[in-house]
């Protein structure tokens, strides 16, 4: 009985060893073949790069966008209805371009009342002028006819002074003609102050009426401005960048149009990786590539603030831009942070750090075997990093990553 457990024991144990067993003797194969046998690989699926020597400009990639440095932001200012969309994002705009029709019945009828009101109060203005003319009229054929009996008067006044001296007539005739000349005197003194009054009250008159109509054709300016408004205009030179509203929409006052953004005063707005954003200062020159035009400007301002991991900085452009920028273009950056004099470098290979060391495969003069070499990085930037190993100009590496094969030497075709 013992006999056969041990054997049943024994048998177990070979099904459950053998596998492992088989597992290590083949990878101690696929070992030995990578590392002791020759491998050979075709150039045409290799990437491989040559040894430069010259000056290396060390930069820090970013990425963003052109933005008009001059906004204007187009609000509305009464209730309306969005009729009609004349433009739309990426348009050419003029001052005078038309980029949306908005309705407001209500203000039209407001209109129409406002104005039936003005031509009332004109159509008062003229009548209160009428009136005041009859009555400075009727006032001076009073004063006409007064001046004739105080001429009158006077007249019979002097001709009974002589009279009455001679005795012809008696002193009380006398005194009763001067009492009558004395008292039409006084009578045209009082309707000349009476004119006079007369005139003033006219004057104040019309002007009451005047500063009303001025009123009203102040209130009705409004209203057609505001009719007015209901065309919305650019306002300004530039591109038609946002456009914050659908057809039909109902609108309250201030609610926001339309952006219109300076085709002429561009910035551009890039982002870098945060712990890039200490090597950036103020001053540093940046080359814009906008995918078809190439530019150069500063930076002139760095966000102090980090968002989702990179920071804003604000580049200045120059002064003439190529004509085919616009605001809201993408773009690419590269900042200039120093320059290595006469640096040995080369194309970045595959998962290299700087200031690390890497191992790569150096090509023979014949370029039909790669050596692994142990290679010491320095700085990077951009696609090339610097080598700190003695290399000289013109040797070639292998950068595609080969980190999968130990061999000491392979054989390309």
């Amino acid at each position: 009985m013992d006999i056969k457990k041990s054997k049943q024991a024994f048998a177990i144990k070979k099904v459950i060893y053998l596998p492992l067993l088989l597992l290590v003797f083949a990878f101690i194969y696929l070992w030995i073949s990578n590392n002791f046998s020759e491998i050979e690989l075709n150039k045409k699926d290799l990437l491989i790069a040559s040894v430069q020597k010259s000056n290396l400009p060390i930069t820090v990639s970013g990425y963003g966008k052109l933005t008009s440095e001059k906004l204007q932001l187009i609000t509305t200012k009464t209730e309306a209805t969005v009729h009609e969309i004349l433009l739309k994002p990426g348009a050419t705009v003029e001052p005078h371009s038309i980029i949306l029709r908005l309705v407001n019945p209500k203000l039209a009828l407001a209109l129409t009342n406002e104005q039936q009101q003005l031509a009332q109060l004109k159509a008062n203005l003229r009548q209160i002028k009428v009136n005041n003319q009859r009555e400075i009229l009727t006032e001076k054929a009073k004063l006409t006819e007064l001046n004739f009996q105080y001429e009158s008067a006077k007249l019979t006044r002097v001709a009974e002074q002589k009279l009455a001296t001679n005795g012809i007539i008696s002193d009380i005739t006398l005194k009763q003609s001067m009492l009558n000349e004395q008292q039409l005197k006084e009578r045209i003194s009082i309707i000349n102050q009476q004119l006079s009054q007369l005139t003033k009250v006219h004057i104040e008159a019309i002007n009451i009426v005047n500063e009303r109509i001025k009123q009203q054709q102040g209130k009705l300016a409004i209203l057609e401005q505001q009719l007015n408004n209901l065309e919305v205009k650019a306002g300004m030179f530039g591109v038609l960048q946002k456009l914050s509203v659908t057809l039909g929409e109902s609108l309250q006052p201030g609610q926001a149009l339309a952006l219109i953004g300076s085709k002429e005063d561009l910035i551009a707005e890039i982002k870098i990786a945060q712990h890039d954003a200490r090597l950036a200062q103020i001053g540093q020159t940046v080359f814009i590539d906008t995918h078809q035009d190439k530019m150069q400007g500063n930076i002139v301002r760095i966000e102090p603030t980090v968002t989702d991991n990179t920071v804003n900085i604000e580049v200045e452009l120059p002064a003439e831009l190529p004509k085919n920028v616009r605001p809201e273009q993408s773009v690419n950056a590269e900042i200039l942070i120093n320059t290595l004099t006469n640096a040995t470098y080369i194309t970045r290979p595959a998962n290299a750090k700087a200031g690390t060391n890497i191992t790569l495969y150096k090509l023979n003069e014949t370029v039909d075997l790669a050596h692994r070499t142990n290679v010491k990085l320095g700085k990077s930037t951009g696609r090339y990093i610097e080598i700190l190993s003695p290399v000289a100009k013109g040797e070639k590496f292998v950068i595609t990553d080969l980190t999968h094969y130990q061999a000491d030497e392979i054989s390309l075709n």
